[in-house]
């Protein structure tokens, strides 16, 4: 083998494996259920994933999907768990601003925010 298919199958393989480590988990599939945040997703239209918001239309209430869950591990499906955190809401990071600020630069910003 030539070595530059060597070094393209290395970064393949790396790709790949990265790609699999990056894959977001619906909290309301079967396989990848979780309880609180089905719930979440049912009433808000999605959830968040790695601090990431993924809209999602769920066509059923919590229920049915918590029945899929069920039947799926009562015939020995498995389960993926998704990391502790995953589908937690992000943290702000930024203060939250009391208000508005309007203006510009200055004594003239301020002039005209005041309609002078």
């Amino acid at each position: 083998m030539k070595k530059s298919s060597k070094v393209t199958l290395t970064v393949v393989a790396v790709v790949g494996l990265a790609s699999c480590n990056r894959r977001r988990l619906d909290p309301c599939e079967a396989g990848t259920f979780d309880e609180a945040a089905c719930q979440q997703a049912v009433q808000g239209g999605g959830y968040y994933w790695q601090g990431t918001w993924y809209p999602m239309t769920y066509h059923y209430p919590y229920l049915y999907y918590y029945d899929s869950y069920r039947r799926h591990t009562s015939s020995g499906g498995t389960m993926v768990h998704a990391p502790s955190g995953a589908y937690s809401r992000p943290s702000a990071s930024a203060p939250s601003s009391p208000g508005v600020v309007r203006g510009g630069f200055g004594a003239t910003g301020a002039a005209h925010a005041a309609g002078e």
